[in-house]
């Protein structure tokens, strides 16, 4: 995440926000651990979470500038990303019938949190407060999202571990980045970049229907792992060949 670019100033931290947020996590977690008797992991999970994205908030955030409406839009998207991500690894407890509750509600709530994405970006756009770091927040609290639904179809048997590649992947690439610093160089915009991310979210999105097969999905899963797979290869290529000029021409 980065700050150096936002154009809100104010005389507050975003530490209400953080607090705020927390508060609305407990009550959307409430209200899941009470209606599908969720036990202590689901907790665990979700408030560690929060808790790393704060660290995060206040870390890279500068503490004497106003959050901002459109952060703020974005971390009220991360209280249902969260909590989705908290309950994904115990959907197996739920998965008896396709019927379930509990398994509509996962994937209405989803479809919820999907559909809020873009809300931050309209906001900022409309109030002039565009940054850096509000694109990161958006794009970290997606990567989770992607990888919470992984982990959420590996649970319904949808489909094998492998699955959890569409979501690691790209945390893989961070982590590659350290000991070879190019990697962080930034890449040119690209339509197929963007239409395989769509085409990854949809295919999970429709993996966590109850009453999706789970041979369609996995083929569907695994057609997406080898797009993924291709186009991080390609985006490799791409820095690797210009690692010591630093060219940003369109490939």
């Amino acid at each position: 995440m980065d700050s150096t670019s936002t154009s809100m100033k104010g005389s507050f931290s975003p530490i209400s926000d953080l607090i705020l947020g927390m508060l609305g996590l407990a009550g959307v977690s409430f209200f899941l651990a009470k209606a599908f008797d969720l036990q202590t992991g689901f907790w665990l999970i979700t408030f560690a979470f929060y808790l790393g994205q704060s660290v995060l908030v206040l870390r890279h955030w500068r503490w004497r500038a106003d959050f901002g409406w459109a952060n703020r839009a974005t971390l009220l998207r991360s209280v249902l990303v969260l909590a989705l991500v908290g309950w994904a690894p115990f959907l197996g407890d739920h998965s008896s019938s396709a019927a379930s509750p509990a398994l509509w509600s996962y994937a209405v709530i989803s479809l919820i949190a999907l559909l809020l994405d873009g809300v931050d970006g309209k906001i900022a756009r409309a109030t002039g407060s565009h940054s850096a770091f509000g694109a990161r927040f958006d794009m970290e609290l997606d990567a989770l999202f992607i990888l919470g639904l992984c982990v959420a179809t590996l649970a319904l048997e949808k489909a094998g571990s492998w699955v959890l590649a569409l979501g690691l992947m790209r945390y893989l690439f961070i982590l590659a980045s350290w000991p070879l610093p190019w990697l962080n160089n930034p890449l040119p915009d690209s339509f197929r970049r963007k239409t395989i991310c769509v085409w990854q979210v949809v295919t999970l999105m429709v993996a966590v229907v109850p009453i999706t097969p789970a041979l369609f999905a996995s083929l569907t899963l695994g057609l997406a792992l080898a797009l993924l797979a291709w186009s991080f290869y390609l985006d490799v290529r791409w820095l690797y060949q210009r690692r010591q000029n630093h060219e940003t021409v369109i490939s």
